[in-house]
């Protein structure tokens, strides 16, 4: 899909934003690929995120997919605006079993103050991938507001 660049460094944006988020570096999680309308995020498997039985814990998955689509989001953003998720719902379709999880952000349709996106969460193992969870929600342009940019 073609999307309108209303930043020439949406890439360093994303990039900078993502290094101040401590929530995903405590999770682990890394920032793998910026496009515009697009971001991937991987985490290593850790067994401190599981739950109870062993996989991944869903609001650990729900985090890492939620990210990715506002980083997507923002990545279309002019300069200056930050993002905030206003909405989203997730079904969560297979147990989160793998030694790596990438969660991808895609822009759907973005809009001056409302972005919509999709993502998804896959489980990476040695014999292929599995998908985990998916996840439709509305991302919101934040602009003047203090403490909240990029």
């Amino acid at each position: 899909m073609k999307h309108t660049i209303r930043d020439p460094d949406f890439e360093q944006r994303v990039r900078d934003s993502f290094a101040r988020q401590q929530f995903m570096a405590t999770l682990g999680a890394t920032l793998e690929n910026v496009r515009p309308g697009e971001v991937m995020i991987a985490l290593p498997f850790s067994e401190a995120l599981t739950q109870q039985h062993g996989f991944l814990h869903a609001g650990v998955a729900i985090a890492v997919v939620d990210s990715a689509c506002g980083y997507a989001a923002l990545s279309l953003m002019e300069p200056g605006a930050g993002v905030m998720s206003v909405e989203f719902k997730v079904n969560l379709l297979a147990p989160a079993v793998g030694n790596r999880f990438v969660a991808v952000g895609r822009v759907v349709r973005s809009g001056r103050t409302l972005t919509v996106c999709q993502g998804e969460l896959r489980a990476v193992q040695e014999d292929g991938e599995t998908l985990v969870a998916v996840l439709q929600g509305t991302m919101m342009a934040v602009r003047d507001r203090d403490g909240i940019s990029d």
